[in-house]
């Protein structure tokens, strides 16, 4: 591998962490949730969100002024996109609690939470081998799995969406937790995207 083409796998390697840190952060937030400090809560999340941005610009600037890569540029582009759409779902979520004004979490959007950050945590497994993935032994096992829990978020979602129409509050209310879940929905998605994105090139290039 070529001096340079270091940065390029270590900018994913940030990436990735920047995620795991949002999803972690927001996991805090909703096990301590508190209206009253939402705004906080905005605040550093955003803080999170800006820094996984930098890397995304930091790889832009790179890919346009690189002569050779290690893959296509446009993969290259194309998961860094990928990644960053993780983060910039993690913080969407925070937000429309925010935005709906919720005064109480569910348990079972402590447990989606968690599921974004077990998503997260495979992704950064997932980076660390990207960068031998002609050689690794663990980056398909690690992509089946990131698309397991996928499917376990998929199965959160029907069942939290469901008891929102068996139990509904308000006609507000159960429209806000579904835009919530919607969100929640939306992160697991991006998780499994970036998988598929990393499941591409390898195919492209092996």
């Amino acid at each position: 591998m070529a001096k340079g083409d270091k940065f390029y796998f270590e900018n994913f390697k940030e990436c990735t962490a920047l995620s795991k840190k949002a999803a972690l952060y927001l996991v805090e937030c909703l096990e301590n949730y508190s209206p009253d400090n939402i705004e906080v809560m905005l605040s550093e999340m955003h803080k999170i969100e800006h820094s996984a941005d930098i890397k995304k610009h930091e790889m832009h600037a790179a890919l346009a002024k690189a002569f050779v890569t290690p893959v296509d540029r446009e993969d290259l582009d194309m998961l860094s996109h990928n990644l960053d759409q993780v983060t910039d779902k993690i913080e969407e979520t925070i937000q429309k609690f925010y935005i709906y004004n919720i005064q109480s979490v569910e348990p079972s959007a402590i447990e989606f939470a968690k599921k974004i950050v077990e998503s997260c945590e495979l992704l950064c497994e997932l980076m660390n081998e990207f960068e031998n993935f002609k050689h690794s032994k663990k980056i398909q096992s690690l992509i089946v799995s990131l698309n397991d829990v996928e499917e376990e978020c998929d199965k959160l979602f029907l069942t939290s969406m469901r008891e929102i129409s068996k139990n509904p509050a308000d006609a507000y209310t159960a429209i806000s937790l579904c835009k919530i879940y919607d969100c929640f929905e939306a992160c697991a998605d991006a998780c499994e995207h970036a998988s598929e994105c990393i499941s591409t090139v390898i195919m492209k290039n092996t």
